[in-house]
Order: C-alpha cells, then structure tokens, then sequence
C-alpha cells in the first residue's frame, strides 16, 4: 500500500478500494493473533510459576477455572463500565460504589424478606433473585438521579472531560460514604452458616453452583447487550450517540433520554456483579474499590465499547489473579491487572476487539 493509500484509508475507510480495506482487516487479524499469543503465554508461564513453586497440578487446574468464574464476576461490572464509557466519554470512577451500592442493596432485600430454601445445589434462594432485581432497579434509578444532578450541569455547560472525571471522583467518595452510614463498616453475608458445598467434576475439580451461576450470568447479559445494542432501536440509538451526538441529535436522537438509559442499564450491570461477588466472598464497603482496577483493565484489554472483549478481557485478567495466588500473596492481584493491561496497550493501544 502505498503511503497516499494509508493516508486516504486513516481518514475515511469508504474513499479507498476494497483491496486496501481487507489488507487493513487482514493486518488487524494478526496484530489480534500475536497480541493473543502473547497473552496465552503470560498465562501458561503464570501456570508453570505457581506448578514450581509446589502447587499441585490439579490445584493450578483448579485456580484456572476460578479464575474464568471471578473474571465472570469482573465481566460484570466491566460491561456497565464499556456502555457509559462509550456513550457518555469519560471514565466514570464511580462505577466501583455503584457495585457496592448493588450488593448493599440485596442485602438489605434478603434481610427483609423470610428466607427461602436454596435452590438446586446453589447456596441461595429465591430471595436472593429478589434481591438482585430489586439491586438492577435501585441502582439504576440512584444512577440517573446522580446525572441529573451532577452530570448534566455539567454537560450543558460543555465541561471538559477532565472535570466530568474528576466530578465522578468525587461522587466515588460520596457513595462510599453513604454506604459506611446506612450499612456500617462491618463485614456481612447474605447467608451465615449455609453450607455452600461443591461440584465434583472431572479431572478433579471442585467447583461451587454459586460459581457457574455467576459465569453464566454474565454470558446472558453479555448476550442480551450485545442483542440490545444491535437489534433494538434504543440500542441504535447508543451507538449512533457514541458515535456523534451532535449528529444523532439533529437526526431527531433525544439523546439526554439515550443517556438516561446508558446510565440504567450500564449501573445495573454494575449492580449484578455487585451481587454476584457478595456472594462469592463478602460484602464490604470497599469492594467496589477493590473492582475498579480490575474492571478498567478488562475493558481496556477487550477493546473500549466491545460488551464481547470486556468478557475475553476480564476472563484474561481473573485467571491471571488466580494464578499469581499460588506464588505471591493476593493482595498484588490489583498490580497484575494493571501489568497485564499496560502490556496489552504497548502492543495493541485500540484494544484486542476494537470496533471500526
């Protein structure tokens, strides 16, 4: 191709031939490839790190599959991360307390309501599903109340994007607080004393209910925005906003009513990973906190506005915390997130499944 050709196809992809757009595509596919390869073996030297360092085989087995499960949990949040991130352009720090916000809320649902008995082999019952549902909708609407508030102000005023993150710093700090008042800074569960017992599966694996519950969970919501953004006219209407406000609101777009649903959905995604690591682990205040990181390297590594790559990345990211457990402490599960994802930009700065 010859130096006019790339400049032609870097400002409009429609101006040049089809022979410059599959050579583009074709470049893209293994830029995909290597940057793919490269990540497997991070993961594959991870796996042999923690086999020398005296963990079983079958335990690394073991930590790898939990690790497809938390970066189910990861996923989550990361979705509601990637919608609001490309609708709205800016990265919203506050999206951690909102998966708090959920969790705390579904909490205060199962502690209201009688408790039922679990069902299947999962350690919950219906009035944790209750809960959930009650969680998607109050953490939805908390969400839009906040831009309404905090955000459209500012939008209308034309703020820089800097400001608009700063101002969901703030708002991070603000939640976080409310939650250390209504729910106190004690540690809770939904259940105490409920036998929580395990899968027997081949190879030897053990593997809770609660954790395929949740992968699974976070394969249908994938599914249903990946559904929404392409088949339904609020979800055209997202991705024409993401792609030009200005157009999409001479075109006829109400998009502050676009927005309002970016936030709705994107929070109560949130809210759903909020619920589903409560009942992984524990709730507490920090939780979301402890997610944020996580969360913005899957979406980062997947590709920003990809529901698809922020699932791939955040299944890199979980497998990857579970396996550095078996040769260094947990705590630095954080760092390998980050390390992975600046890894994944030096290579690929768009992301593994950037759209065009």
């Amino acid at each position: 191709m010859t130096d006019a050709a790339r400049a032609a196809a870097a400002k409009d992809p429609e101006a040049v031939g089809p022979e410059t757009v599959e050579a583009r595509d074709e470049a893209g596919m293994r830029s995909r490839g290597f940057v793919g390869l490269v990540l497997l073996g991070v993961l594959v030297a991870m796996w042999l790190a923690g086999w020398q360092s005296g963990t079983a085989a079958q335990q690394m087995l073991s930590l790898t599959v939990w690790g497809v499960m938390l970066g189910g949990i990861i996923a989550l949040g990361g979705i509601g991360l990637t919608l609001c991130y490309g609708v709205l352009k800016f990265p919203n720090f506050a999206h951690g307390e909102l998966v708090t916000l959920g969790a705390y809320a579904a909490y205060s649902i199962v502690l209201a309501v009688p408790n039922s008995l679990p069902i299947w082999r999962f350690s919950f019952g219906w009035d944790l599903l209750v809960g959930l549902l009650a969680a998607l909708c109050v953490t939805a609407l908390v969400s839009i109340g906040l831009d309404r508030c905090l955000y459209r102000p500012l939008r209308r005023r034309q703020s820089p994007l800097v400001l608009l993150a700063m101002a969901s710093l703030g708002m991070a700090f603000f939640l976080r607080g409310l939650i250390y008042i209504f729910w106190g800074s004690d540690f809770h569960f939904y259940y105490v004393g409920r036998a929580n017992p395990a899968l027997h599966l081949p190879l030897g694996l053990r593997l809770q209910a609660d954790q395929l519950f949740v992968f699974a969970l976070a394969l249908a919501l994938v599914a249903f925005l990946y559904w929404l953004l392409t088949r339904t006219r609020i979800g055209k209407a997202m991705r024409a906003t993401a792609d030009n406000p200005d157009l999409a609101q001479i075109r006829g777009i109400d998009t502050e009513r676009v927005i309002a649903w970016t936030w709705a959905i994107g929070s109560a995604m949130a809210a759903a990973g909020g619920v589903m690591y409560g009942l992984a682990s524990q709730l507490r205040p920090d939780m979301g906190f402890t997610l944020l990181l996580p969360m913005f390297a899957a979406v980062i590594m997947g590709g920003i506005g990809n529901p698809w790559g922020a699932l791939v990345g955040a299944i890199i990211i979980g497998i990857a915390i579970q396996l550095t457990s078996a040769f260094m402490s947990p705590a630095y599960g954080p760092a390998v997130a980050f390390a992975l994802m600046v890894l994944t930009l030096l290579m690929r700065p768009q992301g593994i499944f950037v759209q065009r």
